[in-house]
């Protein structure tokens, strides 16, 4: 399960804080404070189960002493109707939590899912399924963490761990190779130099200009598939490796076809920007 971070306690208490404001109006209405409860949570859908340990924590932030039976593991196949978690607390807690728990625990589920999908649908070929930046602020690492749950691999985690030069570094550097050259003269670090090309052309200034690691982008599927032998070529002539990462348009229905070109990965963004929830409830099932 995923390490609880400070920074995810921090978005946890945000995320109360937002629901919760001034207080839970209705459950101070309805109970007394020192009600206990027995609760379960149900998949109310079928899918990966991702998110346990932060549901957990939504929890605990209200009431420490509150107990967790898991009955699934993090990274189940779980299907409708299924019991994954029962819980012993306090009534207040439970009930004011319920709502946040369960939005993170649904999402984070639902990318672990999607994520599933996209990996079961390149199976065999030797290609990774991997993620991008386009994540939801503040839930990066999460979301993230989700996409390894269900099979998938990270991308660059932000700025800071790859380069990555992309359409408007070129315009601003003046072309391919002055961006490479500027990029491999400033990585002290020698971290992956990665680009982003559009035609076959700029995939050959790539070359010779000394990338590591070359992103197709929005590439119809034969111009692709003479991007990659022109890449493998070249890198067997120099004896040298080059990343094939395809990006673009990219879904379930073309997926495997993309693969079967020969990638080493393929990026798709709608595993985190996109990703339907997994449904899930929560019922109480006694009080005292």
């Amino acid at each position: 399960m995923v390490k609880i971070t400070d920074e995810i306690k921090q978005l946890i208490r945000q995320a109360l804080k937002e629901d919760i404001g001034s207080g839970d109006i209705t459950t101070v209405s309805v109970l007394r404070s020192e009600t206990m409860a027995k609760a379960v949570i149900i998949a109310k859908s079928s899918g990966i189960l991702c998110g346990l340990a932060v549901c957990q924590e939504v929890f605990r932030q209200l009431d420490k002493g509150l107990r967790f039976k898991f009955l699934h593991k993090e990274g189940d196949k779980i299907k409708k109707g299924e019991k994954i978690v029962e819980m012993e607390g306090k009534t207040a807690a439970i009930l004011s939590a319920e709502r946040t728990a369960l939005n993170f625990l649904q999402h984070l589920s639902g990318i672990a899912t999607l994520t599933s999908y996209f990996v079961k649908k390149v199976r065999s070929t030797g290609v990774h399924i991997c993620d991008t930046r386009k994540t939801t602020p503040g839930w990066r690492a999460l979301e993230k963490y989700a996409v390894r749950t269900g099979g998938g691999k990270n991308h660059r985690l932000g700025l800071y761990d790859q380069i990555l030069i992309k359409d408007n570094h070129i315009k601003i550097a003046g072309s391919i190779s002055k961006a490479i050259y500027k990029a491999r003269t400033n990585n002290k670090r020698r971290l992956y130099l990665e680009i982003e090309t559009k035609s076959l052309r700029e995939v050959q200034e790539a070359l010779w200009a000394g990338a590591d690691w070359i992103m197709l982008d929005n590439f119809f599927l034969p111009q692709m598939k003479k991007a990659i032998r022109l890449i493998r070529q070249f890198s067997k002539s120099k004896k040298r490796r080059v990343i094939i990462e395809v990006s673009g348009n990219v879904n379930l229905k073309n997926v495997r076809h993309l693969a079967q070109s020969g990638p080493d990965l393929i990026s798709v963004g709608r595993l985190t920007h996109s990703a339907p929830a997994l449904d899930f409830s929560l019922k109480i099932l006694k009080c005292w």
